[in-house]
């Protein structure tokens, strides 16, 4: 299953950054604007966190939008450590194409699936989802556990 979900994931990616590029966007710009699209002014490390970034290439990329005129980094007068990210007209307008070139994806991925195995695939990998986060959170909690149980299903 992970190998198919690898492939479908590389598919839609590759097709996602062509038509991206064709606008001028970058694919990793297009990951934090989607977030900054939801809730401009975040801090760094917030955007970071909620575009499941690196915090050295969330600031990478902010580099580089910020040069192109995509957003704005602001130290804050109360915290001056703190860096606040907002978009500009610019990096707000980007959102139209680039939606745009999600759903067209999206089109282009489930064209001739029926709708209900579209429900029961979206079911189903909300299901892996929770499933894995559940592993990693317990893993967190018990870092051996996870190794246990796999000697534990081993023995005879």
């Amino acid at each position: 299953m992970a190998h198919l979900i690898k492939a479908a994931f590389r598919g839609t990616s590759r097709a996602l950054q062509a038509r991206l590029r064709a606008h001028g966007v970058q694919y990793g710009h297009w990951t934090l604007l989607r977030v900054l699209w939801q809730t401009d002014g975040l801090t760094q490390r917030q955007l970071s966190e909620q575009a499941g970034v690196t915090e050295p290439s969330t600031f990478t990329a902010l580099q580089r939008m910020e040069a192109q005129g995509y957003v704005t980094r602001q130290k804050m007068a109360d915290n001056a450590k703190q860096v606040r990210v907002f978009l500009t007209a610019k990096g707000a307008a980007l959102r139209t194409v680039s939606v745009s070139a999600a759903e067209d994806v999206n089109r282009v991925a489930l064209a001739g699936i029926a709708p209900q195995d579209l429900a029961v695939a979206r079911r189903t990998l909300l299901a892996m989802i929770a499933n894995l986060d559940a592993d990693a959170a317990s893993a967190d909690e018990h870092p051996r556990a996870g190794a246990r149980a796999r000697a534990d299903e081993a023995r005879p």
